[in-house]
């Protein structure tokens, strides 16, 4: 990954509402979510909500595919993932073992969903 495509990554990311519907969506996987179900959850109006998803997905933080009448929305875990890995690139220097908290972290995903409750739309 360029440092260009990581600053417009975390550009796309550097909203409350967009940074909101990533971590919902990534809650949510590997079914993803219509983008009603996400505006709802987020309490925005959709067509507010349409405009920050089309961010999200040009910058490859999500990804859509119209089922029938409904576009589902999903977490890009591979574009998740090349940006993490861009950050820990030249993790310590070359001394991974001083990383190695940070690693384990990764590892170990413990996600709240607690506040990322959304009924199915249907």
């Amino acid at each position: 990954m360029e440092i260009i495509n990581a600053t417009a990554s975390f550009a796309a990311l550097s909203q409350d509402t967009r940074l909101n519907a990533f971590r919902l969506l990534v809650s949510h996987e590997p079914d993803g979510l219509p983008a009603g179900d996400i505006a709802r959850a987020l309490d925005v109006p959709h067509n507010t909500m349409s405009a920050h998803l089309a961010v999200l997905a040009r910058a490859e933080w999500v990804t859509s595919q119209r089922q029938s009448r409904q576009i589902i929305y999903r977490a890009s875990l591979t574009h998740m993932e090349e940006v993490i890995q861009f950050l820990l690139k030249d993790c310590c220097s070359g001394h991974p073992e001083l990383c190695s908290l940070l690693v384990d972290s990764l590892s170990a995903c413990d996600i709240d969903t607690s506040d990322t409750s959304v009924k199915p739309s249907g």
